[in-house]
Formats: structure tokens, C-alpha cells, sequence
């Protein structure tokens, strides 16, 4: 073997040890393993009984929904601005028209029916009140209003899924949105302070009520990647114990609408990024050659 091969295989074995060896014990150690999300919501219970939408849209006027919700979809405005809402409440309260489009019927019973333990935020408010209080109504009102929400949502698409699920805790700066709302074009200087001055307050007010201030997720798909995403969007607890982050019940389609969306925006050139990869490769194996042989031109002349 000559003096090359024993170069390269040494360097090969090297690189294997790192690879195979050191790199996932780091990872390991850094990012501790947790199984992937299923999406089930194994531990809430599903309703058992059968709901009726219209008797549903009385049953969400009766339990004093729209006391803190607005419904769009059926003409019901929000009661207060996001600014005042989240003085009162932490965060805006969602819109109800499409909840039920993004979130898992399982979960959105259960979280209806006990905000805290479907959010898992138990050890959170163990000695404090939640915003939400729990839903004292009948089981069959519970289904209704189900029943009711899962009839008025309509299809999101990735942005819409985004703003639905993400929308009023995180901001998305390269797409131009905020926890308040699309970021308007400011016809002058007042105009852009007083929006930055609402978004300031709002975004104290959520720092308050989560104790830490959500990160702009516009960059988020890049340092985290998808399957982290997925799965600590499914159960933010199981993977970072004590996080600020309620569990939000997603479907699992919601939260690959999610994604797809935060990709559009961070990693906008991923496809032409991953095309240009072969092209890249293909040159280094080409200059390997040439680098090769053009050293064995000039060791022969030598010898």
C-alpha cells in the first residue's frame, strides 16, 4: 500500500470514529432521546356522547364563551382589543371561528372542559388561577359546542394554520406578522409608533403571564429542524420539562401546515439549496481527480 492509501485510510477511519462514535454520544447528551409524536393525546379522555351544532351555537352563548371569545364566522366581535385582552387575560383570547380546524377533538373537548390539564400546566397553576376557568356546563353541552365549532371552521392553509395555532404568543418577523396582527403599511411616522407601541405592550403583558417572551419563530425551522418541531409542538413538556409553553393540541396535519409554513418562510431556498448540493459534490470528486493526477505527473517527472 503506498503512502497515499495509508493517508486516506487513516483519515477514513478518523472520520468514522467521530461519525459513528463521538458525534452521537454528544448528541445524545445535548438532545436527550424522546419518542416522536403520535399525536393521540393518549392521556384526555374523548367525549362520549353525540353533539348537535345548532343546539351547540346556544349552549356557547349560554357558558359565556363570547364573553372573552369573538366567533367571526357567525358575526360575534371580540370584546375587547389584543392590547386590552391581554392586560386582562396574558394573551389574547383566540378567535373561535376555525380552533377546531387546527386542534384535535379530543383535545379540544378536554381543554373546554379543563383548560390546565388538557394546557399540562398543572405544576404551573397548582396555586393560581388559570385565565379560563373550567367548564361547569353538562356533558351534552360540552358535545354541542364541539360539534358546533367543528361546523363553522373551515380549511386553513399554512399561514392561516400559523396564525390559528401560533399567531398570539409568537411573533414572524420575516413574514410580516405579530402577535397583534399583520404588520400594517404605515402611511406615516405617528401611525408606526402607536402600532409599535400596542405590539410593546402586548408583548409585556405575555411576558408577564408566561414569565419569559416566546421567540420570533421566524428562523426557528433552521436551528430546531422538523422533527423537532413536530414533536415539541405535539408535547412541549416531554421535551423541555417546565417550559412556558402549554401543550396546544394540534392534529397532526395542523402541525405539518405549521411547519411547512415556517419553512416557506426561513428556509426559503432549501429545494435549490439541496439541488445545488449534487452539483457542489460533483465538483469536488472532479477536482479530486485532476488534483490527483497532475500529482503524479509531477512525482514521475521528479523520479
Amino acid at each position: 500500500m503506498n503512502k497515499e492509501l495509508k493517508i486516506l485510510a487513516i483519515i477514513i477511519v478518523l472520520v468514522g470514529i467521530t461519525y459513528w462514535g463521538i458525534e452521537p454520544y454528544a448528541h445524545s447528551k445535548m438532545h436527550p432521546h424522546h419518542e416522536p409524536a403520535t399525536f393521540k393525546y393518549e392521556d384526555l379522555k374523548a367525549p362520549n356522547l353525540k353533539g348537535d351544532p345548532k343546539k351547540g351555537a346556544q349552549a356557547i352563548m349560554n357558558n359565556g364563551c363570547t364573553g372573552c371569545h369573538s366567533i367571526k364566522a357567525a358575526g360575534i366581535p371580540a370584546p375587547m382589543d389584543p392590547v386590552s385582552a391581554s392586560a386582562s387575560y396574558g394573551v389574547n383570547p383566540p378567535d373561535l371561528s376555525n380552533i377546531a380546524a387546527v386542534t384535535d377533538e379530543k383535545f379540544l373537548a378536554a381543554f373546554i372542559k379543563h383548560p390546565v390539564h388538557a394546557f399540562k400546566l398543572d405544576h404551573k397553576y397548582k396555586n393560581k388561577a388559570f385565565p379560563m376557568p373550567d367548564f361547569f356546563g353538562s356533558d351534552q353541552d360540552l358535545a354541542d359546542i364541539v360539534a358546533y365549532l367543528k361546523s363553522i371552521a373551515k380549511p386553513q392553509t399554512p399561514k392561516g394554520a400559523f396564525e390559528v395555532a401560533c399567531g398570539r404568543c409568537h411573533n414572524l418577523k420575516y413574514d410580516g406578522w405579530t402577535v397583534i396582527g399583520e404588520k400594517p403599511k404605515f402611511k406615516n411616522d405617528v401611525e408606526k409608533a402607536d402600532f409599535e407601541l400596542k405590539l410593546a405592550k402586548y408583548e409585556a403583558n405575555l411576558k408577564k403571564y408566561l414569565g419569559t417572551t416566546p421567540p420570533d419563530l421566524s428562523m426557528y425551522i433552521r436551528s430546531r429542524g422538523h422533527e423537532y418541531i413536530r414533536d415539541f409542538v405535539e408535547d412541549p413538556q416531554k421535551i423541555l420539562h417546565g417550559t412556558a409553553m402549554p401543550r396546544v393540541g394540534l392534529t397532526e396535519e395542523a402541525t405539518m401546515k405549521v411547519i411547512e409554513h415556517l419553512e416557506k418562510v426561513g428556509d426559503r431556498k432549501k429545494e435549490k439549496r439541496n439541488k445545488l448540493g449534487i452539483w457542489v459534490l460533483g465538483y469536488f470528486v472532479i477536482f479530486a481527480i485532476l488534483a490527483y493526477l497532475w500529482k503524479q505527473k509531477i512525482w514521475r517527472e521528479l523520479h
